[in-house]
């Protein structure tokens, strides 16, 4: 299959560029061209999966934020948007020297650290967007050539499932919670980051079945007690 597309992309740029009908467009119609061949149905529902996902690991950043704001104000930052753009906004390849640099599930267990001072959303979040690109191999566009491993999504959604259920229950020496999340009004019940969670389990969750049926591979089940369950490395 590699063999095949690396062929047939010369040629298809080679008639783009002779074909009249596309004169003026010049290189945009090329790299359209280039993008609809290399891809496959499964490629691009993985830019799709990903994409989604990576949104909705922001919407969960800004309602910790928005729920917990001494967080970044701890991280220096001049406002919560700030806060926001610095994870988001750019290549995810950036550093953050009070995270001592840490990434994927190194980061995630920054946030649930007694002794650690600084921002825990800068932490959590982080470590949840770095674990997701490391479970579609750090990459954010994907071609016929791309490997994706069903295991590495599949763990992924666990460790969502576990992060959510650290912030629901893990404290600190003084015994409170070290981000606050869900609440309750009265009898009303403020679910909103479960169903966050819920989303992005069901996106992973969902990919590593496609993936799966693709390759024909089978996902080892990891069965925990999410109680005193670890984080699974990616």
């Amino acid at each position: 299959m590699k063999w095949l597309v690396m062929m047939l992309i010369p040629l298809c740029l080679a008639a783009c560029a002779n074909d009249p009908k596309r004169s003026g467009k010049g290189p945009a119609s090329a790299e359209f061209t280039f993008s609809s061949l290399a891809k496959t149905e499964v490629d691009q529902i993985a830019d799709l999966h990903l994409q989604t996902s990576l949104q909705q690991l922001r919407t969960l950043a800004e309602k910790l934020y928005r729920r917990n704001p001494r967080e970044w104000r701890k991280g220096g930052q001049p406002s919560l948007e700030a806060a926001l753009a610095r994870i988001f906004d750019g290549d995810f390849q950036q550093r953050f020297p009070e995270l001592d640099n840490k990434r994927g599930i190194d980061a995630l267990y920054l946030a649930f650290q007694d002794d650690f001072r600084g921002d825990r959303v800068l932490a959590l979040s982080w470590g949840l967007v770095t674990m997701t690109l490391g479970a579609y191999n750090n990459k954010t566009d994907f071609y016929a050539w791309d490997d994706l491993d069903p295991q590495k999504l599949y763990n992924a959604a666990r460790n969502y499932e576990i992060a959510d259920w650290k912030l629901s229950t893990n404290r600190d020496s003084q015994g409170q919670i070290f981000l606050l999340t869900n609440e309750m009004q009265g009898e009303i019940h403020n679910l909103s980051f479960e169903r966050e969670f819920g989303k992005l389990i069901a996106e992973q969750d969902m990919m590593a079945k496609i993936v799966a049926g693709r390759t024909n591979r089978t996902i080892v089940r990891v069965i925990q007690s999410v109680a005193t369950a670890v984080f699974i490395p990616i």
